[in-house]
């Protein structure tokens, strides 16, 4: 254990599995205590299914296999007073609250019959949710008094021009639900720019990732694949997907694993990063560098 994390509690949101589970054991391993929560339960909108109570349990049992105390709860982002009774347990339980990573996120590709709401689905997750577990953490951050790290998960999608897609309709490109995502991050980086700037008197900082994909449940959907693969009519297998992918990406790597966007998100809740706020930093594999008005642009 090198002890970036030691003497901190770390708050989690989708931490059932993917990234959210990648954050928990890392931090774990470098000795944080871990407050991890998940929705536990299926939206009808997203069309793979969501993190498992048995998930969530898999991540507490991995924290503890690092010597590390796991509270979990089944607490929907969606909805603040269960974050904040979830959280309000996990910091009785464990003293105090340090740091924060808002990482839950849904992406509703509903291809087959997209409905209008799943734009407000999207939304309701990865924006708003990323609101209410800022608000339900704040209070306790800032009674620890020691200074604290808020990271966001948001997307190489927030880095897109709006320009790429001006003259073409979103429903045809990944639908209402993708639409929702894509917005959803966007507006995120003015948010972590504006929490920043409020939060900073109290020592606390904020500060955004935006990977590009990665090896989760969310990009092994059906509907990513057939965005990626425009060209192929039925089926697009894992593979057909790889070699697009692959092509975004000035580095040969086709997508990230949540343990690499994990390391990134360590040295943003580590002192290590003590200086830093109000950053939006992609872990893209070169794609914006390759594609800097957009993927295929």
């Amino acid at each position: 254990m090198t002890g970036r994390m030691s003497g901190k509690v770390s708050f989690i949101t989708g931490a059932g599995r993917g990234q959210g589970r990648a954050h928990a054991v890392l931090q774990a391993r470098d000795g944080a205590d871990i407050i991890a929560i998940d929705i536990c339960e299926d939206i009808e909108s997203n069309p793979y299914p969501m993190a498992s109570w048995e998930d969530l349990e898999e991540t507490r049992r991995l924290v503890e296999k690092e010597g590390r105390t796991c509270v979990t709860a089944k607490a929907d982002v969606r909805h603040r007073q269960q974050l904040a009774d979830a959280l309000g347990q996990g910091v009785a339980q464990l003293g105090r609250l340090t740091t924060v990573m808002a990482n839950a996120g849904i992406l509703p590709l509903a291809m087959g019959d997209p409905q209008p709401m799943d734009f407000q689905d999207a939304v309701d997750v990865d924006l708003i949710g990323v609101m209410n577990t800022v608000a339900v953490a704040v209070p306790h951050l800032i009674a620890a008094g020691t200074g604290a790290s808020i990271v966001i998960t948001g997307s190489t999608a927030a880095l897109i021009p709006n320009t790429m897609t001006a003259n073409v309709d979103p429903r045809t490109i990944m639908g209402p639900g993708g639409a929702g995502y894509s917005w959803s991050k966007q507006a995120l980086v003015g948010y972590t720019q504006q929490m920043a700037l409020h939060l900073a008197p109290n020592g606390i900082r904020v500060n955004i990732v935006h990977p590009t994909n990665c090896n989760t449940h969310l990009m092994n959907a059906d509907g990513i694949y057939q965005v990626f693969r425009p060209d192929i009519e039925g089926t697009v297998t894992k593979d057909d997907f790889q070699a697009a992918s692959e092509f975004y990406h000035a580095l040969p790597t086709p997508w990230l694993e949540p343990e690499d966007v994990a390391e990134l998100v360590l040295f943003l809740a580590s002192d290590a990063s003590k200086h830093m706020t109000g950053t939006s930093i992609p872990i893209d594999a070169g794609c914006m560098t390759k594609w800097p008005n957009g993927p295929g642009q």
